[in-house]
């Protein structure tokens, strides 16, 4: 049987779990696509670092060009990541008839458009599971599993650095700032966090998560992006006493034409299943016109889990290749929908305030929202020992955005209003 020959472009943690499961897994993999896969040229920065596996020395290189223009190859395997550089070797080995499995959330967010209708264009496969949620296999359910229902809501947990941070605060009462610090000692977290807990990394995976589901066009600048950085221990302890837990979540609905789309911390329901997803762990909850609640929970990054769902995605790719069917499975958003305006986005809220501790300082508040037609559905005035100012918890009904935004540009006027502390959306 001729081989299949696979041209891989990166060689780090994920790049070696492909090899290794490739390699170990090969007799398995080869009865499944009824040929050997043979991994014939690995790109790297560096071609003298020391290995973790035994490569051929031959199939190294240290030109991503010479993996791609190699006309023995018949799949690429981006595992290098970043966008600068790697956008022209996939369009340059679309061009050149190569198929495409990639883990990169990046690219696909920003430029997935264009790869997929250039893929479509060659009538080539480009396969990128790994990208969004690791080891789940969240994109593949999304296009085939979902293909006769509608979608109507997408909410994930799709960042294992934020999850563990605010599980460990939830846990333990303790700040953010020490846990991050032990979350970048354990490696869970970068050296520069800002993309994990500024929520730039979910937002990109709810924009792909997003087009899928919604089978529309969803761009990264439409997520409204806020991350845990400001998130006290504190906070969490108000939304544990509340009932909740305080999750990063990607917030993702639509309804006929509109869609609306986030990613902030957000307090959930303890009854809800997204609100027992601890650790480092993911999870993708998707709620279907026909179908209702469903959930996927697993490994969201880490070598093997992604590797596996790169090894899956390049095991499909050679089925197509087989069958002759390459490109026939593209996803390119064929519903224009637009993007919600503020009036039109409903959620309720929480908030934390400082404020005097004298009498009529709670009508004068609650009159606000009452300006703006926002109803309340429990507020609670406490005094806080370590705290001179009386604190107000209001959590609110169902209310747009828009009529958010005037209620807390008016309590920021407002002279008796010392502080406000936390808003936070309420979820379940």
């Amino acid at each position: 049987m001729k081989p299949v020959k696979v041209g891989l472009l990166g060689l780090g943690t994920v790049g070696t779990g492909v090899v290794r499961i490739v390699e170990g897994n090969q007799e398995d993999l080869s009865s499944q696509v009824g040929s050997p896969i043979l991994i014939e040229r690995i790109a790297v920065k560096n071609t003298d670092k020391p290995r973790d596996i035994e490569v051929d020395a031959a199939a190294i290189t240290d030109d991503p060009w010479d993996v791609i223009r190699d006309p023995e190859i018949d799949v690429i395997v981006e595992v290098m990541g970043g966008i600068a550089g790697t956008k022209e070797y996939i369009l340059e080995a679309l061009e050149r008839g190569k198929h495409i499995v990639t883990a990169n959330k990046d690219l696909m967010a920003l430029h997935g458009s264009e790869i997929l209708a250039k893929a479509q264009e060659k009538q080539c496969d480009v396969f990128y599971e790994a990208s969004v949620a690791g080891g789940i296999p969240i994109i593949r359910t999304l296009i085939e599993g979902f293909s006769s229902d509608k979608i109507v809501k997408i909410m994930g947990i799709v960042n294992g650095t934020t999850n563990y941070i605010l599980s460990k605060m939830s846990q333990e009462g303790a700040s953010y700032h020490d846990v991050l610090k032990e979350a970048q000692e354990l490696g869970y977290a970068e050296s520069d966090p800002t993309s994990d807990v500024e929520g730039l990394d979910a937002a990109r995976k709810m924009a792909i998560l997003g087009t899928l589901g919604f089978r529309t066009n969803v761009e990264l600048s439409d997520v409204s992006v806020s991350g845990i950085s400001g998130v006290s221990k504190e906070d969490i302890a108000f939304a544990k006493r509340l009932g909740y837990e305080m999750k990063l979540l990607g917030i993702a609905e639509s309804h006929e034409d509109e869609f609306s789309i986030s990613v902030q911390p957000t307090m959930i329901r303890t009854g809800h299943p997204i609100a027992s997803v601890n650790g480092v762990y993911n999870a993708v909850y998707v709620y279907g016109q026909a179908v209702g609640e469903t959930m996927f929970y697993g490994a969201g990054a880490g070598a093997m889990p992604t590797a596996t769902s790169i090894v899956a995605d390049l095991v499909a790719v050679i089925k197509n290749l087989k069958l002759g069917v390459n490109g026939l499975k593209q996803i390119v958003p064929y519903k224009q929908k637009k993007l919600k305006s503020d009036e039109d986005i409903f959620y309720k809220n929480f908030l934390l305030l400082h404020v005097d501790d004298k009498a009529g300082v709670l009508a004068k508040i609650t009159q606000v929202f009452a300006e703006y037609d926002v109803s309340l559905d429990s507020v609670v005035q406490q005094a806080n020992p370590s705290n001179p100012d009386a604190e107000i918890i209001i959590v609110t009904h169902n209310a747009s955005k828009a009529s958010m935004n005037k209620v807390m540009r008016h309590l920021e006027q407002l002279k008796v209003i010392h502080r406000i502390k936390s808003h936070y959306r309420v979820e379940g």
